[in-house]
């Protein structure tokens, strides 16, 4: 279809605001995550909104916290949508790709997204959603990186349904998928104007031992299952079908995964330079996985493999740095510069999303403050403590915020303060040929 926001040949400035929504079942062990509350963006959402258009966004996606407004089977609470969209896109002129769900479900669906009614559940909302804002917002990601999602609450279990193990992974990857599936028809049933964005996790990992280069292919492959389940294209002769199979999966809900597949308008590919890349150590088979800051170089090689492999438009829906306000200028300034260099190479590369805007409250703090990643720091990347948190605060919310916004979070109250990156987003949005700036190709 013809987009005329994320054109051929054109590049869009975007920001994103974190808004991670998870609120477990009672009697778990995990606390409420919900970034919008602990960021004060709920607060202060207008002057973030403002703050978005001043930087020179002509864009920014947005979550619209599915777990508090679907409130029961066919019952929506749309009030605080109605009021911070329209303000968004009719005040501000700013336009939004509205991420449905961002981790978490609502918590009447008892096994969240391994509930028997998760798919149906989710594409009501969506149907309803693209239904009551078709005009208003018509960019769309049905559901922010499965793969992501799939580690915490189906492998690992950290989130809502807490399953743990690759039978874990198999159950809520192949409900994740269907339910995007089931979404874009509802989506595209109820506006057909609709753009599609498809967000997902990059992926890459090296090994400095060459024992370990089997488990580093195979990482890699289940890092693209779920896009590739959501493609069609785990087929008889998929060199993982079997693995699925292995693990859960029925064959005739894959064979069925096969048909009918969904078009994907615009993909989004999410890439951290320190947390993105990954180093493999350890022993064949029980490898663990360490971070390494592969810079610029880790995200082209990410983004000439996504393109090879998928022939779609794509936007970095995704990508900032934790550090200090050099250390994300500096990234920014070498992010873009890249994206400007391949998109005037002629890939096709339509859009560059600084996420987040704010800082952000880590993951665990929902989790009692134990580490729910994956992976583990590279000791050489760990940051000074006065760096990545507040020294002097007596907040708990505030010991777990994460300097990786152009603007800061400086205190408890949720003061807003831009940083030195945020002048740099600015330009960088800003930019044209006709200045004369010849900095980037």
């Amino acid at each position: 279809m013809t987009d005329p926001f994320f054109a051929s040949g054109e590049l869009r400035w975007l920001l994103g605001i974190e808004d991670t929504c998870v609120y477990p079942p009672v009697g778990s062990a995990m606390g409420a995550l919900d970034e919008h509350r602990l960021t004060g963006h709920d607060d202060h959402w207008r002057e973030d909104f403002d703050r978005i258009k001043a930087l020179g966004a002509t864009g920014f996606r947005y979550g619209v916290s599915w777990p508090l407004v679907h409130t029961a089977p066919g019952e929506f609470r749309w009030e605080s949508l109605d009021e911070r969209l329209d303000y968004a896109v009719k005040t501000l002129g700013l336009v939004v790709v509205a991420d449905l769900v961002h981790y978490g479900t609502p918590t009447w669906l008892t096994r969240s997204f391994a509930d028997d009614r998760y798919a149906e559940t989710v594409a009501e909302f969506a149907g309803a959603f693209a239904e009551r804002y078709r005009g208003v917002v018509d960019h769309i990601t049905p559901l922010n990186e499965p793969l992501t999602t799939a580690s915490f609450c189906g492998l690992r279990g950290v989130w809502p349904p807490a399953l743990t193990g690759w039978d874990g992974w198999t159950e809520v990857t192949v409900s994740i998928v269907d339910g995007i599936r089931q979404s874009i028809s509802e989506i595209r049933g109820a506006n057909p104007d609709a753009v599609i964005v498809h967000v997902e996790a990059s992926a890459l990992y090296s090994a400095s031992d060459p024992a370990l280069e089997a488990d580093v292919a195979h990482h890699e492959a289940i890092a693209r299952l779920p896009l590739e389940l959501l493609l069609g294209r785990v087929t008889e002769d998929h060199p993982y079908r079997q693995y699925l199979v292995d693990h859960g999966a029925s064959q005739s809900t894959l064979e069925r995964l096969t048909r009918d597949v969904p078009t994907i308008d615009v993909l989004g590919v999410n890439y951290y330079p320190d947390l993105t890349p990954r180093i493999l150590r350890g022993s064949p088979g029980s490898s663990r996985q360490v971070t390494e800051n592969r810079g610029a170089a880790g995200l082209q090689h990410v983004l000439e493999d996504v393109l090879r492999r998928y022939g779609l438009p794509i936007v970095i829906t995704e990508t900032s740095i934790e550090g200090s306000e050099q250390e994300r200028q500096s990234w920014l300034q070498q992010s873009a510069a890249l994206v400007r260099t391949l998109n005037a190479a002629g890939c096709d590369i339509r859009g560059y999303t600084w996420w987040p805007l704010l800082d952000f409250v880590d993951w665990s703090y929902a989790s009692g403050g134990r580490n729910v990643e994956e992976f583990v720091l590279d000791p050489s990347g760990d940051l000074p403590a006065d760096q990545e948190r507040f020294a002097d605060s007596t907040d708990e919310t505030s010991l777990f915020f994460r300097r990786m916004g152009i603007v800061s979070v400086t205190d408890s109250q949720s003061t807003r303060q831009n940083t030195s990156a945020a002048s740099s987003f600015q330009e960088e949005a800003e930019w044209t040929p006709a200045n004369g700036d010849v900095r980037v190709g």
